[in-house]
Order: structure tokens, then C-alpha cells, then sequence
């Protein structure tokens, strides 16, 4: 009946697959079937604790009031239409969808309005619990690490929620593609507290948040590929922080992104005041940024800096393209934690703090030469907007076939990028479904 209408609205409370009761509806028979919500499971809750291994959980057209908890490896979750499958949270629910197994696709669909993320994948019990850190992230205490390994999500819409539009926490080995994050408080795209990561992020929008991607303790093996973040407050950062495990950061690669006019003032509030950057580092070492365009950033397009105790090393920013930023590279650190090892090479630039880094800092650098610092007047951030309140996303590609294909099954670790092959992207990358444009 969903099917046909398209606009039923199915009121599920508050299911989480894999929990604890016995799952209405009934799974077919067989080995890696299909069950279709609402026809064999009345909620996507009920399908996924129906579901095995292998199984695809393909949902109807309508608006799901759920959180997903997908506990059995290798499910498939995949909406008929990604506008018309809608997981909302309607501020009453943590999360719309959270990936607690390996193996698992989330394809196709659309979640909003959870209070702290749209998607999560992650291996810590505490993360599944929603047990929040003190300034977003979560709380893990004592807990050990512990890593998901293997999950894609793909095609998803994540808009108006709380912390993190699609959040892969304590997981490794997985791909964060072709979607959409609008209207994160925190950041719309973010990967913490993995090393190695074997992490793909690529092909993604990410506009109208307080960061567009952030990649906080994530490094080895970690790529950030191809995406537009445009139109946030803050572009693009990564960073150490004491509140997740496996710091300092280390060892991600940033390449072939558009990455412009992060100065939107219908956005979220960034929580430490950022605005009118485009890529942050902060206490991270050992990146390599490498032709991205970063245009239109009022305050800078690409800030180094350092918290008091983990200094910013041996990240180098080649063949760049900047332009029409405040300033286009600045590096200013505490007087404790200079960093060293950092480097320009092949940049195209007007503007750096100190002046003539293209020079002073050329790569490759003196053993152990420190990093220049400076300081520039900064432009001052408009007050934020609740993130509920957020402009709704435009229509963004479906799943090819999304009917008709059957289970995704997704790989043990996944192909990566060979940045060689990585292009200067276009100011237009991505344009298409994006609500923010460039000039």
C-alpha cells in the first residue's frame, strides 16, 4: 500500500532492530531474499532483526518514526526512493540509523531530525548506547577500542541533526559516499577514532553546517576524496582531541576537493567560533593536501594551528589551487607547540601569514626546521541558527536500480584511491544537488 500511495506516513515509536522481543512480520524463505517494509515487516526495525546475513531490507516509500539498530553482519538497508524514505527522528531519538555490525550497506534513504546523528557506524558499545562526550563526540571512558570493520553507506540524505549527519565512530574499512549532510550542528561528514582507517570519503555534499567533513584521531590509510564543502562555516578540518582515543591524528590524505565561501550564516553555530574557513589542522601531522581548489574562505583558506599540548607536523599542501580567500595560507600556534616538517610546494597563492611561505616553508623542509607562525584580523561570525531550522535539501541522485539490484555485498576492506589519478576539481564539482553555488 506504501508503494502505491508514496506519502504514507508509518509511525513506528521507537524500534531498534536487533534489540531484545520477537520481530513482527516474517522473513521469506530462503538464503539472501529480500524483505520488502511494510509488506513482510510492518517497521525497518522489525525487517532488520528479521533479516540474516546476506538479506536485503529494501523499504516503501514514507516517513519511518524510528531508530534503526542493525546488529546482524552483511544487511543491506536500502530505500525504494532516497527522498521518499525518511527515517524521522523528530527531535525525540538519538539516531536514525545505527550500524553495529560489519558487512552492512545503508543505501538509498533519507534521515533527519535525530538529536544526535543521522547515521552511525561504529564498534564502541558506549557509541551504540548514546552515551554523549562533553562537547559532541561520545563518552567511551575506559571502554577499549573496539573497530567495525567493513560498511558502506551510500546515497543517503542526512539533514537536521543534532551532532553528525553521517558519523563513522571507532570503524574501519568502509566507504562514505554519494550523499548528502545539511543542517549537522557539529559537521555533516565525520570520521573519529580510527588508525589505521581504511577509509574512503568521496563523492559527497556536505553545505549548510557548523564543519562540512571532520576527521578527528582518524588517520592510516584515510582519504577524502572529491567532495564539495561548500557553503558551511567551516570546510574541512582534522584534528587531535583528548575526548577519543588513538591521538595525536596522523596520515590522511585530502585531494581533488572543492572546498569554497565557508561563510554561510544560515548554519549552525560552530561550537570554538569558526567561520570563513576552508581547511582546518589542528594538532594533526603527516596529511597530505593535495590538488584541492579552496576559493572564497573569508577568513583563510587554509589554517594550521595547535592545541597546547599536540603540535601540527610534517603536513604538506601541494598543488593547490587558492583564490579570493582573506588570507590563503596562515599558521599560528602557541608559542609551546610550533610544529615542524610543515611545507608548501606547487600552490597556486596570493596571500600567506607570515608573508613568503611559499618560499621559507618550500617543500621538502630542513630537518627539523620549525614552522612559521603569525597572526591576521579576523572577519567576526554572525550568530548561528538552530540546526532544525536549517534549509531542506533538493532533489540528489538515486540508487541505480534500486528496486531491481539486489544485496550490496561490500568488501573486507575497501579499494583505495590511487591520488595520482586524482584531478584539480572544477568550481561546478557536484553543482547539481547542491543548494549553495559558486560564483
Amino acid at each position: 500500500m506504501a508503494a502505491v500511495l508514496g506519502t504514507l506516513t508509518l509511525v513506528a515509536g521507537c524500534g531498534s532492530g536487533g534489540d531484545d522481543g520477537a520481530a513482527k512480520g516474517r522473513r521469506p524463505d530462503g538464503a539472501r531474499v529480500t524483505i520488502h517494509v511494510p509488506a513482510d515487516a510492518p517497521t525497518i526495525s522489525d525487517a532488520v532483526t528479521l533479516a540474516r546475513p546476506g538479506d536485503l531490507v529494501l523499504v516503501a516509500p514514507g516517513e519511518y518514526h524510528e531508530s534503526v539498530r542493525i546488529r546482524t553482519p552483511r544487511v543491506t538497508l536500502r530505500g525504494e526512493s532516497r527522498e521518499k524514505v525518511v527515517i524521522d527522528g523528530r527531535l525525540r531519538q538519538p539516531n536514525g540509523v545505527v550500524v553495529a555490525a560489519p558487512g552492512v550497506a545503508v543505501e538509498n534513504l533519507t534521515v533527519r531530525n535525530n538529536t544526535q546523528n543521522g547515521v552511525l557506524v561504529t564498534g564502541s558499545a558506549a557509541a551504540v548506547a548514546g552515551l554523549p562526550g562533553r562537547s559532541g563526540g561520545y563518552d567511551t571512558g575506559d571502554e577499549p577500542v573496539s573497530f567495525l570493520k567493513s560498511f558502506l553507506v551510500s546515497y543517503v540524505t542526512a539533514t537536521r541533526n543534532g551532532l553528525y549527519g553521517i558519523y563513522a565512530f571507532s570503524a574501519q574499512n568502509g566507504v562514505i559516499e554519494h550523499s548528502y549532510a545539511s543542517g549537522g550542528a557539529d559537521s555533516g561528514i565525520y570520521v573519529g577514532q580510527c588508525k589505521p582507517c581504511r577509509v574512503v570519503v568521496r563523492d559527497n555534499i556536505a553545505e549548510l553546517n557548523a564543519v562540512g567533513y571532520e576527521g578527528t584521531n582518524a588517520g592510516g590509510d584515510m582519504y577524502v576524496v572529491g567532495n564539495r564543502f561548500v557553503g558551511n562555516r567551516v570546510g574541512l578540518t582534522t584534528d587531535s582531541d583528548h575526548q577519543e582515543k588513538l591521538l595525536p591524528q596522523r596520515g590522511a590524505v585530502v585531494a581533488g576537493n572543492l572546498i569554497a565561501d565557508n561563510q554561510q550564516p544560515g548554519t549552525p553555530e560552530q561550537a570554538d567560533g569558526g567561520w570563513g574557513i576552508g581547511v582546518g589542522v589542528d594538532g594533526g601531522s603527516g596529511n597530505r593536501f593535495l590538488r584541492n581548489r579552496i576559493t572564497g574562505n573569508a577568513d583563510a583558506g587554509f589554517v594550521i594551528t595547535a592545541t597546547a599540548d599536540l603540535p601540527s607536523d610534517d603536513n604538506r599542501i601541494t598543488d593547490n589551487t587558492f583564490a579570493a580567500n582573506g588570507v590563503d595560507v596562515g599558521w599560528t600556534f602557541p608559542s609551546a607547540t610550533r610544529g615542524k616538517g610543515n611545507c608548501l610546494s606547487g600552490n597556486t597563492l596570493r596571500t600567506t601569514v607570515p608573508a613568503r611561505l611559499a618560499a621559507t616553508a618550500a617543500c621538502p623542509p630542513p630537518a627539523g626546521s620549525p614552522t612559521p607562525s603569525g597572526t591576521w584580523s579576523k572577519p567576526a561570525a554572525p550568530r548561528g541558527i538552530p540546526f532544525t531550522d536549517v534549509a531542506a535539501p533538493g532533489p540528489q541522485p538515486q540508487f541505480p536500480n534500486a528496486t531491481t539490484a539486489g544485496a550490496t555485498t561490500v568488501p573486507a576492506v575497501p579499494a583505495l584511491p590511487d591520488t595520482a589519478d586524482v584531478p584539480l576539481p572544477p568550481p561546478s564539482l557536484l553543482a547539481a544537488g547542491a543548494r549553495v553555488k559558486t560564483p
